[in-house]
């Protein structure tokens, strides 16, 4: 039951945290407003299985911690565990807002090129995802190695 419960949680994690990352990194890339919609609309998947994915994350984590009867005894969990709903807030507080807006700018856009507006928005929303690229890095390091 463990084993099975570990896998689930990794696949999980996989979906959260490989949106984390590779979300921000197509969205950079688009170089024209259809381009940004295009992407939009293609990573919006992505953003339903990455919300079901800390779902379960959550899900599978407490089971484990259960399972292992490990509680909060562990400083790198309960490190781990903060981290995680830094990330959480993080990407619902600061990142989905500015999203949406980039979403309804680039919707407006008719022009070909990315308007000074849309470059602008773009940029504001660099450092609310790095950092969280850096959270779910971290998490996922003091996941694998347990150094605490």
């Amino acid at each position: 039951m463990y084993a099975w419960l570990l896998v689930l949680h990794i696949l999980a994690a996989v979906a959260v945290i490989g949106s984390a990352f590779l979300a921000p990194i197509v969205r950079r890339s688009a170089q024209t407003a259809a381009q940004l919609r295009f992407v939009f609309n293609a990573t919006a998947t992505v953003a339903l299985l990455s919300k079901i994915g800390a779902a379960m994350l959550i899900l599978t984590g407490i089971w484990l911690m259960i399972i292992a009867d490990t509680g909060f005894a562990q400083m790198w969990l309960n490190i781990s565990i903060l981290l995680s709903l830094i990330l959480a807030a993080t990407i619902g507080g600061f990142i989905e807002p500015h999203v949406k807006r980039l979403k309804r700018i680039a919707s407006d856009s008719q022009g070909h090129e990315l308007s000074a507006e849309l470059r602008l928005a773009m940029r504001k929303l660099v450092p609310w995802e790095t950092t969280a690229q850096l959270l779910a890095l971290v998490v996922t390091v003091l996941m694998v190695v347990k150094p605490l």
